[in-house]
């Protein structure tokens, strides 16, 4: 296993060499200590190389950022205008890939914009100025700034939607297709997501030519290394629920609800508690969403209260606990949300506090991870039991706390 940026990801036994790279990145990436290719960077970088349209499915964590900024760096130049666009579902994830787009375009001396919403739009314009050979942003601000007339993607050769699944759960949708109509017919377009849903699959179809499809995804689609757990309580006490296993597992621990304010509310209550907790969501500044995951992953604050739309943004690294104070609405959402657990073949605990109403989202989520998740309680509180056999299961697994 190599330390791929800040995680420990699983590798292949094959080389860089093996992978038509040239000189300049084969150093670079030894420099930085990249000795073997993930799965997904071992099967995408040559075909990508070649400039075939590809589709990969792969879960966040699995080095799939290297394996498209890699053969972009490779195949274009400096100089020669907006050639390079990435499309990103979040600010987060945007700002990630520029990094990574700045470390690897190097040597071909490209420049990256990143272009996302929440910051101010001068200094965007600005950047824009300067010539840029590749644009990573957000669907939105992206269209901004097409409107705008600051920009154009008429020489578009490199074209990356990354997180296409989220992009589509978050309604970037109408967006994305009005962008599409602005870029050349002739380019190289690498498609990634963790799942596959028909929209996915119109979008491929329709704007990817003969797509090569790179699935590296595990089968039932949920990491390995998770424990599931399924707390079934009365809707009033959720929140005494979720203070008892924060005193329970100590942690580092990322809480998901569904909405800002429920976020905002959640966070107030841990930090009257005398949690270290902090929050983020989509009403937070970029300067405050920067400096909340700086407070979490340095361990400042052991506990991150996010709203679903960060889900895929945070990469952090050693997350011990995923706590659902609200069960996700789809089965795809809940994958993601666990997948910022048990990186590479780290061990990870995802416990989610559902009630009665949501035991229709729990009987899909079961089946899609292939397995029944166990249900606990904490103590104090009575759980809700489905039927006479849960319930000497849940007295049992009670015994345990």
């Amino acid at each position: 296993m190599d330390t791929i940026g800040q995680h420990p990801v699983l590798t292949t036994d094959k080389n860089f060499q093996s992978l038509g790279l040239s000189e300049a990145t084969l150093k670079l990436l030894n420099q930085i200590g990249f000795q073997h290719p993930t799965p997904i960077q071992s099967d995408l970088i040559p075909p990508a190389l070649l400039g075939r349209d590809l589709i990969g499915l792969a879960q966040t964590g699995s080095g799939k950022t290297a394996a498209f900024v890699i053969p972009i760096a490779e195949r274009l130049q400096h100089g020669e205008g907006v050639r390079g666009l990435v499309l990103s579902p979040t600010r987060e994830i945007a700002l990630q890939t520029k990094a990574f787009l700045d470390l690897f375009g190097r040597h071909h001396e490209l420049m990256t914009v990143c272009l996302i919403g929440g910051v101010p739009i001068r200094p965007q314009i600005k950047d824009l100025r300067r010539g840029p050979d590749v644009i990573v942003a957000t669907p939105g601000r992206l269209l901004d700034h097409l409107n705008r007339g600051t920009i154009s993607l008429n020489n578009i050769e490199e074209l990356v939607f990354d997180e296409a699944d989220h992009m589509l759960d978050l309604g970037f949708l109408p967006q994305i297709k009005s962008i599409l109509k602005m870029l050349p017919k002739k380019r190289h377009t690498m498609m990634f997501s963790a799942t596959m849903p028909y929209a996915i699959e119109q979008l491929a179809q329709r704007y990817l030519n003969d797509p090569l499809r790179i699935d590296i995804l595990p089968e039932g689609k949920a990491a390995e290394g998770i424990t599931h757990r399924l707390y079934l309580v009365n809707p009033m006490q959720r929140k005494d629920c979720l203070l008892t296993l924060l005193n329970k597992e100590l942690g580092s621990t990322l809480v998901f609800t569904q909405t800002r304010r429920e976020a905002h509310w959640l966070y107030k209550t841990l930090f009257h508690e005398g949690h270290p907790v902090i929050d983020i969501h989509s009403d937070k500044t970029q300067k405050e969403r920067v400096s909340a995951l700086e407070g979490f992953r340095s361990g400042e604050h052991r506990i991150l209260v996010a709203t679903a739309i960060a889900s895929r943004g945070i990469d952090v690294q050693g997350i011990k606990h995923i706590v659902n104070f609200d069960i996700p609405e789809t089965v795809e959402e809940y994958i993601h949300r666990a997948g910022r657990t048990a990186r590479g073949d780290a061990k990870g605990l995802v416990s989610t506090i559902a009630t009665f109403m949501d035991l229709p989202v729990v009987k899909r989520i079961e089946a899609e991870i292939g397995q029944e998740i166990p249900r606990c309680s904490v103590a104090g509180i009575e759980p809700f039991v489905e039927t006479q056999k849960k319930a000497v299961q849940s007295r049992r697994l009670k015994s345990r706390w």
